[in-house]
């Protein structure tokens, strides 16, 4: 198919990656285009916009990092949405707000074009493995439409509901990465302190009750003082806003969340943005004066 595919991050890069190697032919945007080198060389093609990118495209992709950088490529004057024609499929793969998801299918469908909001979990590891879990909202049509692709991209493919329900259930993802990652971090200091070895601790742990993905995957990084972004801190407190916000407006009180922020924005003011998510180990070292 011709698609077309905004933005070329950490995770955006190797997703577009498997599209090229399926056959797909891939027309790229990205705000700074060296991110975009590695697939050129494989034949994707440049484009100046969104707009460009998207002109002759059955299918647009965008998985970029902001709600307000979603707005301008897909709603903006340049943006996607100005030159898809009736019938093809937008999928947004990028963690934002659900109701700029509600106002994407709303604009989508006034000129006859389907529209799916589809953030991923996994990082960089489930990006490139093409095992990301994959929350979808929107209608049917639009799902049935995308799931050749997603399946691509992806291990679990779910359908939430309607539009801004992928980002809902995104939410709750975070919610309790937020909370995992604060109890491993926490765990790992203790271990420290209480004189056992971390990776036999790990060893023991992460065969039972305490396993989860992050254990798994970003307990080794940490002990390897390895801090290198599968996904981006700063991109973290986002998603951790957005989440609180919506929890307010439905009216509910989760500290352990609000904690999360708080302590993400301690790993950011110290200069760690672009550091990945297991980061949080520095704000809590710093907490409790101990040197990394």
């Amino acid at each position: 198919m011709q698609i077309a595919w905004i933005g070329t991050g950490v995770m955006g890069s190797a997703m577009a990656g498997h599209l090229l190697t399926a056959g797909h032919e891939l027309a790229l945007f990205s705000r700074t285009k060296s991110k975009a080198d590695g697939l050129l060389r494989r034949g994707a093609r440049w484009a100046v916009s969104p707009r460009a990118a998207a002109a002759d495209a059955e299918i647009v992709c965008v998985m970029a990092g902001y709600p307000e950088d979603v707005e301008a490529v897909v709603l903006g004057p340049e943006g996607a949405l100005q030159a898809m024609h009736s019938g093809a499929l937008l999928v947004d793969f990028t963690t934002s707000r659900p109701s700029l998801a509600v106002r994407i299918a709303d604009a989508a469908a006034s000129r006859g074009i389907l529209a799916l909001d589809a953030p991923v979990s996994g990082g960089d590891i489930g990006a490139r493995e093409a095992r990301l879990s994959i929350m979808a909202g929107g209608t049917k049509e639009a799902f049935e439409k995308a799931f050749p692709l997603l399946n691509r991209l992806g291990k679990t493919v779910m359908h939430q509901g309607g539009a801004g329900c992928g980002q809902h259930a995104k939410m709750v993802n975070q919610i309790m990465i937020a909370a995992n990652m604060m109890g491993i971090c926490e765990g790992l200091l203790y271990a420290r302190r209480a004189g056992l070895d971390p990776q036999k601790v790990l060893a023991s742990v992460g065969g039972g009750a305490a396993a989860s993905w992050s254990l798994a995957n970003l307990y080794p990084r940490i002990l390897a003082g390895d801090y290198q972004p599968g996904f981006y801190v700063e991109h973290f407190i986002k998603d951790l806003q957005i989440a609180l916000d919506e929890a307010a407006r439905m009216g509910l009180k989760l500290p352990g969340l609000a904690l999360a922020r708080q302590l993400y924005e301690a790993v950011r003011s110290g200069g760690g943005a672009r550091l990945g998510t297991q980061a949080l180990i520095l704000a809590l070292e710093r907490l409790n004066h101990l040197a990394p």
